[in-house]
């Protein structure tokens, strides 16, 4: 099932994709997709809801899609997860995951336009695999972990690099949180739909030249590993949010380095949850 929210910012409703790859308008059933929607019982009963009788959204272009849920708790971060992004950072290879923020304020949808920060001269992208929880996750193991995953989604791990590692000798959440840095979407796709979440590709690309391409294979800890290590350190809710690392081939990576400028579009998608654009403008 792909669950989505479309519509203005503010005034999004609640949605499905249906087999044919239209949307089909659920709120005559519910007021939003919540936290309290991504439980187990709530996604069943979601999905048993045949889309054919659901009405069609019919509009002239495609509807602008925010974030498919709404009232994201907290959003976590994952540094470093791919061996060959550590090198390119020029930073050790992570021996426990690295934890970092990313504020709930920066989500926005999948091709919203990314607005550049004040002083910003060093703007890059990763693209990355996002996990949504659909149920509290305390101390699990790794063998339990990804049963409290209600979905997995595509999301940009928008990064202001001068602010990330330059400013107050470096402050990753501070780099990462600026509004429309945490584009999130189109979709999240329930995983009955996924299949094995270690089996998909990443890629993206800025301006129709392919940077990053990746495959979530490589990750240095799996999904599974990053739950159960995160709930070891905070209580995870339904609605949390983890992204899980980027491949290589972010700007600051490049030699020399490339960042992002005003007017720029950056496009980037994993294989079974869709893809995104954004185009770089002016901040204020």
């Amino acid at each position: 099932m792909k669950l989505l929210r479309y519509g203005p910012v503010g005034e999004e409703k609640p949605g499905l994709l249906d087999d044919n790859g239209h949307i089909r308008d659920l709120s005559g059933l519910i007021d939003d997709i919540t936290p309290r929607t991504l439980a187990p019982a709530s996604l069943e009963g979601l999905r048993a809801i045949d889309p054919k009788r659901l009405p069609r959204v019919d509009v002239d272009g495609e509807p602008r899609l925010g974030v498919p849920w709404n009232g994201t708790p907290k959003y976590i971060a994952i540094g470093l997860n791919y061996h060959d992004h550590a090198v390119e950072s020029g930073m050790p290879i992570p021996v426990e995951p690295v934890i970092f923020p990313k504020w709930t304020s920066c989500l926005c949808g999948p091709n919203d336009d990314t607005i550049q920060p004040p002083e910003s001269t060093r703007l890059d992208w990763e693209v990355e695999l996002g996990i949504v929880i659909g149920s509290r996750a305390r101390n699990v193991s790794e063998a339990d972990a990804l049963a409290h995953v209600a979905g997995y989604v595509l999301a940009n791990d928008v990064s202001e690099r001068g602010y990330q590692l330059e400013r107050s000798g470096g402050q990753w959440g501070k780099g990462k949180g600026f509004d429309t840095f945490g584009p999130v979407g189109p979709w999240l796709v329930t995983p009955d739909e996924i299949g094995d979440v270690q089996k998909l590709d990443l890629w993206l690309d800025v301006n129709g030249e392919r940077k990053q391409t990746g495959t979530t294979s490589l990750m240095i800890f799996s999904c599974a590993q990053l739950i159960s290590y995160c709930s070891r350190v905070m209580t995870l809710v339904p609605g949390d949010l983890i992204i899980t690392g980027t491949p290589p081939g972010v700007g600051m990576g490049f030699k020399p380095p490339q960042f992002l400028k005003v007017g720029d579009v950056v496009e980037l998608g994993i294989s079974k949850l869709g893809r995104q654009r954004q185009r770089v403008v002016t901040g204020g």
